[in-house]
């Protein structure tokens, strides 16, 4: 007989996970949204879907890896459909919705996001889910539906491009306290672009 919070396979329900991921949804889903609102409102639909089909989730696989697909999904599905719509394109509306944080280091927040968004959407899904989040080239290309190659690609280039809008040079060393930033940002786990 199974244990509480366990499926009969003997791994840990789901469900019961579930919680555990939110955190690192709701971040991926800010770095594709830029918006606090949208954002919350991507992990929820990300939710509801992921529970309407727990069945066919595959006990013992990577929960966090499936939702996260769920997640990317559901944002792209969204952007094919909103096509039509007015877009904010000064970032004045958005802008106005955010709270900018203080910071302490060289680079300040509000230029790293600055020039974060200005990157290709492909590239920021890459630093966000290589980078920040943790995740493998491995998993982050399965989960993006991409080879390896592309996403390695895709976060170098990133990194590249993100060093240019920030001029920095190689050699310079990031003097920050965010460590999210600083994962985005590092190659080889150094810290160093």
């Amino acid at each position: 007989m199974a244990k509480t919070g366990q499926a009969k396979t003997g791994h840990k329900d789901p469900k019961d996970e579930l919680v555990d991921h939110l955190p690192a949804l709701r971040a991926f889903a800010l770095s594709l949204t830029r918006n606090g609102a949208a954002a919350d409102d991507l992990v929820q639909d990300t939710v509801v879907k992921a529970w309407s089909n727990f069945d066919k989730f595959e006990p013992g696989t990577n929960l966090r890896a499936w939702l996260f697909t769920i997640l990317r999904n559901t944002f792209y599905s969204g952007r094919r459909k909103a096509k039509r719509e007015v877009a904010d394109v000064d970032g004045a509306f958005t802008n106005g919705l955010a709270e900018k944080p203080e910071h302490d280091g060289k680079l300040q927040m509000t230029d790293f996001f600055r020039a974060f968004a200005k990157l290709p959407e492909e590239q920021r899904e890459a630093l966000t889910l290589v980078g920040a989040q943790g995740f493998s080239y491995e998993e982050a290309a399965s989960m993006c539906g991409v080879a390896i190659g592309t996403i390695k690609s895709r976060a170098n280039r990133g990194r590249t491009r993100l060093a240019e809008l920030l001029h920095m040079s190689d050699d310079e060393k990031m003097e920050m306290t965010d460590g999210a930033t600083l994962a985005v940002l590092a190659s080889n786990g150094t810290g160093n672009l």
